[in-house]
């Protein structure tokens, strides 16, 4: 059991003790830091409050909405929605910050506290410690009786967030209408299940194909859009003559796409694809973190812009955007980020702009895929032992790999001519992630196992 307080928000598993776990206590304590901080300097006293299906959602709402009125904040509250249609409400609301209940791809025993600014995007590292900070302190009023938040249910940001994807100019209606596209749709039995589908008969897709779109939180499969745990989705775009498959996770923020013959068009490919068609349209510069495929750096000088990288975390990539003015990015794990719409991963948008590229090239989702730069990834991790020194191990990586290109800006990632590999301790996980790629599978993984070996060396 674990409770992990990182960039990501406060996460953790459901039960146990306080401390240990995301345990009632602790979901109290840093709700209340957190709406005594993000509403302390505000002109608006209201959090906006939305979650994911999985089934601890219900209790866990209750407790954060119930919590902030203690605090003398108002509440508005979503219920069940999606990652991005908070961040999407926070600046509709005018509101000081949101908070979103989910954990994302983690499995269904795990929630999460995900902790929004006012502008709709994910609080920095040093507010994210303050928080902290505070809620371990536990050194702050509660609200006089007379003084308590009151709560507005709010049911109308599908539709808001559906209105805000069709507006984008980039996105065409007519063609994908006109395309007649056949989808069928996995959505990990959450949120997604409502959303999705609403999204694209908004976008004049008459036939779908939903399964796993009950949203109940009981996951038919490992939430995490991958190809091993999307078995039944392939099974129904083979089944029924499917143009595309749509994979989503809990909270609808990453999104992957399977090809029309069963196969993934592959989670790295997603944002490579939306920003190939962007790019298409407009010029400018993209970003995505340091484990994502080198296909958007490749695309994106093939379309004339400069390709940049950020630390894991959608944070950073935020972070690095701005700084670089780009027009697209976002993380290799399926996650969008379109400044033009907001600053946040948002499958929703995702879809939009892939089925309007997909309608004006006129191409299988498979003969597109192939036209695109090919590269191949391996995922691996370690799983973390009590009191290892994890700084100390990648150091010593480091002075192994020092004759090579690398950086530390987050982990250690080390690129060699035709391949790369990126080490680096989880925000989400007690693990070390180590991605690599190269221009075969087999290039991948010998240089992933290369490198865990010398790990384990190292460890031994």
């Amino acid at each position: 059991m674990t409770l992990i307080k990182s960039i990501s928000g406060i996460r953790g598993t459901i039960g146990g003790r306080a401390g240990d776990n995301l345990t009632p206590i602790d979901i109290v304590k840093f709700t209340a830091a957190f709406g005594k901080i993000i509403t302390q300097n505000a002109t608006s006293q209201t959090i906006v409050v939305g979650r994911d299906a999985r089934v601890s959602g219900d209790m866990v709402a209750r407790l954060v909405i119930g919590t902030l009125q203690s605090i003398g904040v108002d509440v508005v509250d979503l219920g069940l929605s999606t990652t991005p249609t908070v961040e999407l409400a926070v600046p509709m609301e005018s509101a000081a910050g949101g908070i979103i209940l989910t954990a994302s791809h983690n499995p269904g025993q795990w929630n999460a506290l995900k902790l929004l600014n006012a502008q709709g995007e994910f609080i920095s590292d040093v507010e994210g410690q303050e928080v902290l900070a505070l809620g371990e302190s536990l050194e702050f009023d509660f609200a006089e009786y007379n003084q308590l938040g009151k709560v507005r249910a709010d049911d109308s940001y599908l539709q808001k967030h559906i209105d805000a994807v069709l507006a984008l100019p980039l996105v065409n209606v007519e063609a994908i209408r006109q395309a007649n596209f056949k989808v069928a749709v996995d959505a990990v039995n959450s949120s997604g299940g409502i959303y999705i589908p609403a999204l694209l008969e908004a976008l004049g897709v008459n036939t779908i194909y939903p399964i796993h779109c009950t949203p109940n939180g009981e996951f038919p499969h490992n939430p995490e859009p991958l190809k091993e745990h999307l078995v039944d989705l392939s099974q129904a775009v083979i089944d029924n003559k499917a143009d595309l498959g749509i994979a989503v996770d809990p909270d609808v923020d990453r999104l992957v796409f399977m090809m029309e013959d069963g196969e993934l068009f592959g989670e790295e490919y997603t944002l490579v694809a939306v920003a190939d068609y962007i790019l298409s349209q407009q010029s400018g510069n993209t970003v995505s973190n340091l484990s994502s495929t080198r296909a958007l750096r490749d695309v994106t000088l093939r379309h004339g812009g400069q390709y940049f990288a950020a630390a894991v975390g959608e944070v950073n990539v935020v972070t690095k955007m701005k700084e670089v003015n780009a027009v697209i990015g976002g993380e290799g794990n399926g996650g969008i980020i379109y400044p033009d719409s907001h600053y946040g991963r948002d499958a929703l948008v995702g879809v939009a702009l892939f089925l309007t590229h997909l309608a004006n090239l006129k191409q299988k989702p498979s003969a597109y895929r192939a036209s695109l730069p090919q590269y191949f990834m391996s995922k691996n991790k370690i799983t973390l032992t009590s009191g290892l020194d994890i700084d100390g191990l990648l150091a010593k990586m480091q002075e192994k790999y020092a004759h090579e290109t690398h950086t530390t800006i987050d982990g250690l990632k080390i690129d060699f001519e035709q391949e790369w590999v990126h080490l680096r301790k989880s925000n989400t996980e007690p693990i070390i992630r180590i991605y690599s790629e190269g221009a075969t599978p087999e290039a991948a993984e010998a240089i992933a196992q290369k490198i865990i070996q010398e790990i384990q060396a190292i460890i031994a």
